[in-house]
């Protein structure tokens, strides 16, 4: 695996490559994303990954300091997994002079998490538009975790043009259905066992839409205080139709295998994010 720090050196490394698929990561990598990679293989001859903690997407009283870097590990799995080329730049190459231009999200992007961490999409969208001028891929690979990320990356691309093609990926479980995330790690132990509790809160939301209720309100309200009864500090549960992310027509009028239930909530000192399709499927809507 060839690791690069600077552009010049990315673009004369993938100038020899036929199609290039890309993996932007921030690190501390685990399951989740090496599953991404092998999703990038599929798709083209060279894979790219990325490791890049990107502070334009951190809040002033956020984790930037303290998210978890472990780069010589992160290597090591990436060898393991046949990555061709690690691009991890330090911050001044991708920041060389302050970042004055900034991608400006469409209104979706100032809800939902957007609504609880200003100014992360707009973050976001920069660093992953510059990766993608950087490594110029063919295919870029997006974990379904993250899915308004995913959902904005994937506007972005289409609005600016872009010759990418995006590639979701499964959200990858542990056995008792907590979504992997890096910031798993700052779980105790006995926040650990109650973590699984966000998914099978949002899981008991999209079954009982499956099965006929389209009271969304009542849902999401009862879903959140069934997390603050178990001592979560909840941001949102919303139940939204996957096309573009808006909240559904009061009547029931849209399709159950379109809608999504997205939550975020705090355990302990612990912010985590999940969302279940309410008719589970592979792909993206």
């Amino acid at each position: 695996m060839d690791q690069i720090q600077s552009a010049e050196a990315l673009r004369e490394r993938l100038g020899r490559a036929d199609q290039v698929a890309f993996v932007p990561t921030m690190g501390n990598l685990h399951e989740g994303h090496l599953s991404l990679m092998r999703l990038a293989r599929k798709h083209a001859d060279c894979v790219v990954a990325s490791i890049f903690v990107n502070r334009l997407q951190f809040g002033p009283n956020e984790d930037f300091d303290r998210y978890p870097r472990t780069f010589e590990s992160d290597i090591a799995k990436l060898e393991r997994e046949g990555v061709d080329v690690l691009f991890a730049p330090h911050e001044h190459d991708m920041y060389p002079t302050p970042q004055v231009y900034r991608v400006q999200p469409p209104p979706v992007g100032d809800e939902l998490d957007g609504a609880f961490r200003p100014g992360f999409f707009n973050g976001v969208c920069t660093v992953v538009l510059k990766l993608f001028n950087l490594v110029q891929p063919d295919f870029a690979v997006f974990g379904k975790k993250d899915r308004q990320q995913l959902k904005l990356v994937r506007g972005m691309v289409q609005q600016f043009n872009l010759p990418i093609q995006i590639i979701p990926g499964e959200t990858v479980r542990a056995d008792d259905g907590l979504a992997l995330s890096s910031r798993n790690n700052y779980l105790s132990p006995v926040e650990r066992t109650e973590a699984p509790r966000l998914y099978r809160t949002l899981r008991g939301v999209a079954d009982d839409i499956a099965r006929g209720r389209t009271d969304y309100a009542n849902l999401e309200a009862s879903a959140r205080s069934e997390l603050a009864r178990h001592g979560w500090k909840v941001d949102y549960i919303a139940v939204r139709n996957g096309i573009g992310l808006r909240i559904p027509h009061p009547e029931g009028f849209d399709h159950p295998n379109v809608l999504i239930v997205l939550g975020a909530a705090t355990l302990g000192s612990t912010r985590l994010i999940d969302n279940v399709d309410v008719t589970p499927k592979d792909g993206e809507d």
